[in-house]
């Protein structure tokens, strides 16, 4: 099998990597066309997750590769980030399962491009896998004991606040740019009604003075009642150290 699924990524790759042909959803198509040509299957995610097995055993070691240049990926750098952290916490997966499944790819290009409009799905991709080269990508491992129930991504332009629940949780105003503010709270229509009519925060309220909500964006992640005020802040406090809001107090 290892002998053919070399040969299905020779045939695919154009003499690129291995990353690069299970992200490029052009080169993809061709690798898992010769896969099933060569008598693989048809299973996207589990042919792209043994290619990608293949490169991290050093079994595809002595084969030179072109490197892959895009243009300037500041464009979509932190959008991949949002994106890759808004499915960690809705799916429980990591970057690897989203790249090598074409549905989880899919979704994931979907938020990439709500929050920065104008890339392509490979941009968006090699953004992320970027950003874990270069260690920007590590785990926020209290949110793995303390799960949400459910998160939530929305535009605040235009916002009901109807579609804001009044469960516990933690909240992130994120531009397309960089991430606001972070907070946690007991009921999260009251506290982002508070926000939205006059912020609490200063430097938040300025913001939204000076730029509007035009280009906000919120991320909701609803909480169990159960989750007690002290698991919040500890929450909280490791959403702050993991994505750097530039308007809350460091601590």
């Amino acid at each position: 099998m290892k002998d053919k699924l070399i040969e299905a990524f020779h045939s695919a790759s154009q003499g690129f990597s291995p990353d690069r042909v299970i992200a490029d959803p052009d080169l993809n198509r061709v690798y898992l066309s010769e896969c099933e040509r060569l008598g693989l299957g048809s299973d996207a995610a589990k042919l792209n997750r043994l290619l990608l097995n293949l490169r991290k055993r050093g079994e595809l070691r002595g084969v030179s590769s072109r490197r892959t240049i895009l243009k300037d990926q500041s464009d979509y750098r932190f959008a991949a980030e949002i994106a890759v952290r808004f499915m960690e916490r809705e799916n429980e997966i990591t970057l690897d399962q989203i790249i090598c499944d074409p549905q989880h790819a899919e979704r994931f290009d979907e938020i990439a491009r709500t929050i920065a409009p104008g890339g392509n799905s490979l941009e968006y991709r090699w953004a992320a896998l970027n950003l874990r080269k270069q260690q920007l990508l590590k785990p926020e491992l209290l949110a793995r004991v303390a799960r949400p129930s459910k998160v939530l991504g929305l535009k605040v332009g235009g916002l009901s606040l109807d579609a804001v629940p009044n469960n516990p949780g933690l909240y992130i105003f994120y531009s397309n740019k960089a991430t606001l503010y972070v907070g946690e709270t007991d009921n999260l229509q009251n506290r982002i009604r508070k926000h939205l009519d006059h912020s609490d925060n200063k430097e938040l309220a300025r913001w939204l003075w000076e730029f509007g909500d035009g280009s906000l964006h919120l991320e909701l992640q609803i909480l169990e009642k159960s989750i007690t005020q002290r698991i919040r802040r500890a929450l909280e406090l490791e959403l702050i150290r993991s994505r750097l809001p530039i308007f809350n107090v460091k601590r």
